[in-house]
């Protein structure tokens, strides 16, 4: 009996260990395509090397581009990190109803009002009804481009 609990203990730490190694957030955004290149040297010039600056696109650039459910919120955070977020919100659950940013490192849902924290690209509700933080994408910076996928 007692190497059957041995073996019981050795499953269990192996099935959280795998578990574990995925950064996937779960989100009640739905998985949308998410695929957008931005040159910071002749097309966006002044979000590069700043802080508390955000770009928004409801709709792609170029026609390979992929914005997610409800668009996409770019951000430089107050550490001087790219982060990207779904703009829409995750209260709301519509692809139409957004977050848009203000100048204190949060991003406002226009309907019910929700604030989320987004200087340090966590995207953690602080006010109003919305309990789940935004869905965020990866970003990568290569040379002048910035990349933000999912």
């Amino acid at each position: 009996m007692k190497s059957l609990s041995k073996f019981h203990l050795i499953i269990l730490c192996v099935t959280l260990s795998f578990g574990s190694c995925s950064d996937h957030v779960q989100s009640s955004i739905p998985d949308f395509p998410v695929s957008l290149q931005l040159n910071l040297t002749s097309t966006y010039p002044t979000f590069r090397n700043s802080y508390n600056k955000s770009l928004t696109f409801i709709k792609g650039v170029s026609v390979t581009d992929r914005v997610g459910f409800g668009g996409i919120l770019v951000y430089t955070g107050f550490d001087g990190a790219y982060y990207a977020f779904d703009m829409a919100c995750p209260y709301e659950l519509k692809s139409t109803v957004r977050v848009y940013p203000n100048d204190i490192g949060q991003a406002v849902c226009e309907k019910c009002g929700s604030v989320f924290d987004i200087g340090y690209g966590i995207g953690n509700p602080s006010a109003g009804p919305a309990k789940e933080a935004l869905k965020r994408y990866k970003t990568s910076l290569s040379g002048d481009i910035l990349y933000i996928l999912h």
